[in-house]
Parts: structure tokens; C-alpha cells; sequence
């Protein structure tokens, strides 16, 4: 007999039936399991983290998943509102006796799981969280002091010292089609009434399948990945952050194809790093990680920002990523670089406000990532890039976009203009060009950082 009768599988960054770890203990263990979404109201009106691309992504990859729940003889049962007051409501309405949730580990997210658990608690309902998203625990990586470990190539070592969980299969023959009177259905739901925007990438898992199937096109990835104006990295962030593949199902595919010791790889784990960094520092959500740099005079010339957001800086590298940000929800992760390092370090602009930005663009945007990789750009965070060591953009689009094929793609300004005149408007700006001059000098600004960096 099963342990409960009636329960609740809760799916939110985890949108696949295939390997969810939470959602299988729920199926194992109890007669029926309910299957839901929660469209949480708290983060629909938080306007600096909401991004349309992210919604349309998510709308593909919900559309999915109700077909691969009616495969099952399932659907999925999607609530709109306050997640607590939606979960005290199906506790009383559908006699539920258990619930079950893959954990998170944002600030927000634990706390919310918080609540959630203080409602089971009150309800006599038992709460189980599922370790689902990383591939090893957050708690199982720990230095021979008992310590988090702060440093990447330790934590990677560490981690692969571990056996990595395989993907589970299992049949889901106990999935509830049972309607639930509050519910109602996408369509209903006047944010997902958006039209698609053919530059975005396809959600869903069968897109997320797709791209698995490629990996094994990326044998000169290390060449590649760092190359903008070409197909070179995997697309598969966006999944990523959503769970329409597993953690466990990507990092066998890229084994499988690409072998052990694939840059991939070490991608996936940094990506674990920044997680794992997040849960036991939480503080650096929004202070800086390294507390020697928390008190460091950023700029807040406002002016400077809404250049940089709108790509209007004179420094072709940077512009071209942020337009292409600004109409895809996507930008190529050396640019991400970039175009953070010209934030931090040229415009000495605060980092949050990056970050905060990026929130309200990026269709992979996930919390611990993007705050990682800010932080590192920015050298305010674990294990980051030197603060003495400041992105050139000039020698980088040079270096990594030499005929400026990626540059024209997103300036039009610049697409009658020769490539090398392109690489030296530093020094020379044609009268005639309609692009807007550099607003600032490199050499100057790079120098001014390391002075206020030095100096903390």
C-alpha cells in the first residue's frame, strides 16, 4: 500500500517528467499525484526581474509539458496567485497528504519553501523536498575543515572525486487528471498573451532534446565557444535553468560525446559552483562576496548606464551585445563578459545594476548564475577575476570578432564599414558615421579602476 494517498508534485524549474527526482519520489510513494504550476504573482509583478523573453521560453516549455503529462493521462493544473494561499486552498479542497518540491536555493526561493513547509506543518501534511537541480548535494562538498570550499578548482576537483547520480526512468502511471476548481489554463492568463518573437530560442523539452543530440557537433568547442559571429556553444542555459533536460541528462550526453575532461563539463560545474556559493553565502545576493570591496564608490551617473543598457557606448564589442540582448533575451557569454568588465571597470558603474538588467532580458537568467558571474567580472566575488586584470574591448572584439561579422550583425550603423576602420575608432572617428563617438578612453578609465580597487 502506498505511504500516502493523495499528493501534490509542485513543478517550477524542474519542467520534464523524465529524471525529476521529486517528481518520481512523489509517484513511488503515493496512489495519486497531482501535478501543478504555480504562475507566482510575487515574481509576475517584480518588474526588475521579469523579462518577456523568459515568459515566452516558459510558455513553450509549459505547452510541452502538458503534452507530456497528456501522454500520461495527466494534465497540468495551473493556479495563478500567492503560492501559499493556492496551497492552503488544495490542501483543504483535495484532502492532500503530502507535498513534494525539487529544492531551490535563491534567498527567495527558500524562503518561500519555508512557508510552504510552516503550512504543511499546520496541515499534517508531510513536506519533501528533492535534491533534483545540481549534480551533487550542497552539502557534500566540503573542504577537510568541514568549510565551503571558495575556490573553483578545488570544488571541481572535490566533486569529481564523487559518483554522479544516473538518470532515473520511471513510468508515471499514477498522475491525476482530476480538475481542481481554482485552476485555470495559460490561455486565461493575460502575461502569457504575447506574441512570439521569432528571435527567441524555442522552450520545451523537445527543443532541450534537440540540442543534447548536437553537443556531439561541438568537438572544436574550446576554439569556438569564444568566437560570437558563429553556432559554437550549446544553447542550453535557458534549459538549463528551466529543467527541461536534467542536470544528470546533460552532463552524461556530454560525456558520452564529448569525453571527461570536455571544457563542457567544467561549465557545468561552475554553474553548480555559483549555486553552492549562493547557498552557503547567501549575503552575496547583494553585497559583494569578497567584504574587502563592499564599500567601493561606484559611479551613478545615470546618463552613462542608459548608454551602456541601450548600446549606445561607441565601443562596437559592448553595443553589439547589449542590442542583441535587448532584442533576443540572449547574448554570447564572451560578450557577457565584456560587456560587465565595461560596466564595472570603464564606467566604474555598480554591478547590481547590471545584474539587475541582465534580470529583466535574459531568457536563461538564474539568480545564482548571473550574480556569480557578475560578481566575477566585476572581481567582487569568489574566486573572480583579478581586479588588476581589466577586459580591453578593443583588443577583444579584434581578437574575437576580426571581421566585425557579429558587430554588423547587430550595429547596422557599422555595416558599410570596413572592418579595420572599425577596430580603430579609438583613434579615428569618420565624420560621416552615423555611430555614436566613444564615450570614454580605455586606457584612462581602466586605470582609474585599479586605482579604486587598490584602494579599498
Amino acid at each position: 500500500m502506498a505511504q500516502y494517498q493523495k499528493s501534490l508534485f509542485i513543478f517550477r524549474r524542474d519542467l520534464r517528467l523524465a529524471d525529476n527526482t521529486g517528481l518520481i519520489a512523489a509517484s513511488q510513494s503515493s496512489s495519486e499525484v497531482i501535478p501543478i504550476f504555480i504562475v507566482d504573482s510575487a515574481i509576475m509583478n517584480s518588474k526588475e526581474r521579469f523579462s518577456e523573453f523568459r515568459l515566452q521560453f516558459l510558455k513553450d516549455c509549459l505547452l510541452d509539458l502538458d503534452s507530456q503529462l497528456k501522454e500520461k493521462k495527466s494534465y497540468l493544473h495551473i493556479f495563478v496567485g500567492n503560492s501559499e494561499k493556492i496551497i492552503s486552498k488544495i490542501i483543504k479542497a483535495s484532502k492532500i497528504d503530502a507535498i513534494f518540491v525539487n529544492t531551490d536555493y535563491t534567498p527567495f526561493s527558500k524562503n518561500r519553501d519555508k512557508r510552504i513547509e510552516k503550512i504543511c506543518k499546520e496541515s499534517k501534511v508531510d513536506f519533501i523536498s528533492a535534491d533534483d537541480i545540481l549534480l551533487h548535494n550542497v552539502e557534500l562538498l566540503k573542504t577537510g575543515n568541514g568549510e565551503p570550499y571558495k575556490v573553483f578548482s578545488a570544488f571541481y576537483s572535490k566533486a569529481r572525486e564523487f559518483q554522479y547520480r544516473k538518470p532515473q526512468n520511471h513510468k508515471f502511471e499514477n498522475l491525476s487528471k482530476t480538475k481542481i476548481s481554482s485552476e485555470t489554463s495559460l490561455e486565461k492568463i493575460p502575461e502569457f498573451n504575447i506574441k512570439n518573437n521569432s528571435k527567441i530560442m524555442k522552450g520545451g523539452r523537445k527543443a532541450g532534446l534537440e540540442l543534447l543530440k548536437n553537443l556531439k557537433n561541438l568537438k572544436n568547442y574550446n576554439k569556438e565557444r569564444n568566437i560570437p559571429s558563429i553556432n559554437g556553444t550549446s544553447h542550453l542555459s535557458a534549459h538549463n535553468k528551466f529543467g527541461t533536460c536534467s542536470i544528470r541528462e546533460i552532463h552524461q550526453e556530454c560525456i558520452k560525446n564529448l569525453g571527461q575532461s570536455h571544457t563542457i563539463i567544467s561549465e557545468l560545474h561552475w554553474r553548480d559552483f555559483f549555486t553552492y556559493i549562493m547557498y552557503h553565502s547567501p549575503y552575496s545576493y547583494s553585497k559583494e562576496f569578497n567584504k574587502r570591496f563592499q564599500k567601493i564608490p561606484w559611479s551613478k551617473n545615470q546618463k552613462n548606464f542608459s548608454k551602456w543598457c541601450q548600446g549606445m557606448t561607441g565601443f562596437p564589442i559592448v553595443d553589439a551585445g547589449m542590442r542583441e540582448l535587448n532584442n533576443s533575451g540572449f547574448m554570447h557569454n564572451r560578450v557577457r563578459m565584456i560587456v560587465a568588465s565595461f560596466l564595472t571597470k570603464d564606467l566604474h558603474i555598480d554591478w547590481r545594476l547590471g545584474e539587475k538588467y541582465f534580470a529583466t532580458k535574459l531568457i536563461d537568467y538564474d539568480a545564482c548564475v548571473n550574480i556569480g558571474n557578475w560578481q566575477w567580472s566585476a572581481s567582487t566575488g569568489c574566486d573572480a577575476q583579478p581586479w588588476f586584470r581589466i577586459f580591453n574591448p578593443w583588443l577583444q572584439q579584434k581578437r574575437f570578432d576580426p571581421e566585425c561579422t557579429y558587430i554588423k550583425k547587430w550595429v547596422p550603423e557599422l555595416r558599410e564599414m570596413d572592418a579595420k576602420v572599425i577596430h580603430d575608432l579609438w583613434k579615428k572617428h569618420p565624420e560621416d558615421s552615423s555611430y555614436v563617438k566613444p564615450i570614454l578612453d580605455h586606457k584612462t578609465e581602466s586605470q582609474n579602476a585599479k586605482e579604486i580597487f587598490s584602494s579599498q
